[in-house]
């Protein structure tokens, strides 16, 4: 699928960070975008900057759906069909996700599970629903975001990250499991698994939100003492630090994490679309990607030893490990 002129593209998690760039370079590409996400207000930004930069007639339209939710998406996937008069879609992004449940021994199950929920069942509840739009299409195309820790269950030393990473290997698995499916049962429709590095995203902002947490600034006592701990371990001096520093310090991470990125959301969405138009299935996203890839295959019995973190470290991979960490599962 070498170009999107008319396509009819959906796209999960389209409030902001790359689901939102995806809807921008689609719509400046002349597809017809149907997102969605839980923010509306979010999403009513995604479509007025969607719209601005379309061309003319490009139908854009936001929708409210918890993706972790099957009736909410097959009701997403009924308002596409009426909104876009449709009886098909050409290309579905499963980008939605959040952080948190990273720690499955002493961690809430209820955090664990609505983090594995949006983050692998999601992806599996959207393309259920969509996939006989794809197969009614004549070319389409479906795209799920995977991570790196769909291929490497880790953040850093001492940093539980099980829901996260178990959802992202599903996702991986499924989406290289339909690569042949496809092939056998409908061809004319392709499959690719993206696996991001750091992407400036605001996914440590948001996830403690969609958690039912609230911001940083909404920490109970207890959970900034788990987060004053942590900090502690990592040799950080804030054992005196007052409980509102501590707060403020996690949402500066989380403000951190967004920006200083070393690849954009906007540059990541660049090279997925670019990965459709090449016909890729697999899109590594990020330099940081690239180099955790090659060495997760070269060295697969040490990838979860301190020497392995010391080789990421003389490669400049995610240096900033330890806070994305902590700020995907307390903020």
């Amino acid at each position: 699928m070498d170009q999107f002129q008319g396509r009819i593209a959906v796209v999960t998690g389209g409030g902001t960070g790359m689901g939102r760039e995806l809807c921008l370079a689609l719509a400046k590409a002349g597809a017809h975008v149907a997102t969605c996400d839980v923010s509306m207000e979010n999403m009513t930004e995604t479509k007025s900057l969607c719209e601005a930069a379309a061309p003319e007639g490009t139908r854009i339209t936001i929708h409210q759906c918890d993706v972790s939710d099957e009736a909410q998406v097959l009701a997403f996937r009924d308002a596409v069909v009426a909104e876009h008069d449709a009886d098909h879609v050409n290309l579905v992004f499963n980008n939605a996700g959040i952080g948190g449940g990273g720690d499955f021994v002493e961690g809430e199950r209820d955090e664990w599970e609505r983090t594995f929920g949006v983050c692998w069942y999601g992806v599996y509840y959207c393309s259920r629903a969509f996939m006989p739009l794809l197969v009614a299409s004549d070319e389409g195309y479906l795209v799920n975001t995977s991570s790196v820790n769909g291929f490497w269950a880790n953040i850093g030393p001492g940093v539980p990250h099980t829901a996260y990473s178990a959802a992202k290997f599903a996702v991986k698995g499924f989406t290289e499991a339909m690569v042949t499916n496809l092939r056998v049962s409908a061809p004319h429709v392709k499959a690719a698994v993206v696996m991001p590095g750091h992407i400036g995203t605001s996914i440590a902002l948001n996830t403690s939100q969609v958690l039912g947490k609230g911001t940083a600034f909404d920490m109970s006592a207890e959970e900034v003492a788990v987060v004053r701990k942590r900090m502690s371990d990592q040799g950080m001096p804030v054992d005196n630090l007052p409980d509102d520093d501590i707060r403020s310090a996690i949402h500066q991470r989380g403000i951190e994490f967004r920006d200083n990125a070393p690849t954009t959301a906007a540059e990541a969405a660049e090279i997925i679309l670019d990965g459709v138009r090449n016909d890729r299935w697999r899109i590594l996203v990020g330099e940081d990607a690239q180099r955790l890839d090659r060495l997760v295959r070269e060295f697969p019995e040490e990838a979860y030893e301190m020497s392995f973190l010391q080789k990421l470290a003389d490669q400049n991979v995610f240096e900033r490990m330890a806070t994305m960490g902590n700020d995907q599962e307390n903020t």
